[in-house]
Parts: structure tokens; sequence; C-alpha cells
């Protein structure tokens, strides 16, 4: 056996196996961080299949931004483990049924007569020869369109996220930097006269002593 396969059986072994513990992690946080394990065996797996550029975008998009967005979230949410779990049953029939549906598509894209792997070529690469380049190459002449439309529906929907998000709140105060910089000292600090307090006479401080 040779030792790229025994890195591929390696790689997937990882990979079912952290999906696995995905779905079945009581923990969140433990959930996402076996998802963060899961695609960096998928990116090992990329790399076998001679695609750099695609295992480079999966760690440095998904584990270092999407990931890291989702652990956070999770670790500052408090989230209610047995309210979620409340509905599982219920639900299990119609999650078996589009899990089912997945599995079926994927054996027929494997298995099917144009998309099985004996159409690609079997040939070896030459050493000078860079999918990123070719890939890069065909996004920007063949796909340049889609791409830009794509580009602008991503960039109306980041605007669109943070102009939901974007309420202000009564119940929380804020600072305003131009108030802060246009402040007076007078605006800050008030002296106030206050008469002066007097003694009380001796007799009536032993009064109130003997009274207490």
């Amino acid at each position: 056996m040779e030792f790229k396969t025994i890195l591929f059986y390696l790689f997937a072994v990882l990979t079912v196996f952290a999906a696995v513990r995905v779905i079945t992690a009581r923990n969140p946080v433990h959930a996402v961080l076996f998802l963060v394990l899961a695609f960096f065996n998928m990116s090992g797996l990329w790399l076998l299949l001679q695609a750099e550029f695609l295992a480079i975008a999966l760690i440095m998009v998904y584990v270092g931004a999407v990931m890291v967005l989702f652990l956070f979230v999770v670790m500052m949410l408090d989230i209610n483990i047995e309210r979620m779990r409340q509905g599982f049953w219920s639900n299990l029939p119609l999650g078996a049924l589009v899990g089912f549906l997945m599995v079926g598509e994927m054996a027929v894209v494997l298995t099917g007569r144009y998309f099985g792997l004996e159409s690609f070529p079997a040939h070896e690469m030459p050493a000078s020869y860079s999918n990123t380049k070719e890939l890069a190459r065909v996004l920007f002449t063949d796909y340049v369109y889609p791409f830009e439309l794509a580009s602008i529906i991503l960039l109306v929907a980041i605007i669109a996220a943070v102009m939901l998000t974007l309420r202000h709140r009564k119940d929380t105060k804020g600072m305003t930097s131009s108030a802060q910089v246009a402040v007076r000292s007078r605006d800050r600090m008030r002296i106030v006269k206050m008469a002066s307090a007097t003694e009380l006479p001796a007799t009536t401080a032993d009064q109130e002593g003997d009274k207490a």
C-alpha cells in the first residue's frame, strides 16, 4: 500500500469520525471544535487530490474565520440544550428522509456513467502546471460576469445584515464623541455655596445624650 493511500484512509476516517461527533456531541463548543477537525482533514484530502487552492481556502476561510465566529457566538450565547432536544424525535423522520436523499444523490454522482471517476483523465500533470492559476483564468474569463454578480449579491447581503442588527436600544447608554470633545469645564463641575454648620450648645447636646 502506498503512503498516499494510507494518508487518504487516515484523513477519511478522521473526517467521518469528526462529522459524527459534530451531531452527537452534547456540548455545542465541542461540536464546533469537532467541525474544525473535520475541516482540517478535508483540507488534507484536497491536498491529496492536488487541489491546493481549495485546501488553503478551506482552512483560511472556514477554520480561520467562520468557525472562530461560530465558536464565539456559541460561547457567548446562553443556549438551553434541553429545550433544543425536545423536538428531536418529532423532526427525526424528516431529517432522516433528507439524509437518505443526500446519500442517494452522492451515490448517483459517484457511480454514474458520466460523473464517475473514470471520466477524469488519468495522466499526470506537468510540474509547471498550477491549478490555482487555471482556476483564476477560468474564473476571470469565462465566468467573470457570474463572479461579479455573486460579489454584488454578497455585498448587499452584508449591508442588509448590518442594517438589520443595527438597532438603537433605549435601555443602553451610549457616548457621543463630538459631545465629549465640545464639553466645557463648567458643564462638568459646579461649585455650590452652602451655609456653614453650627455647633449645638453643651446643654442641648447633654440632654440628647441622656435621651439616647
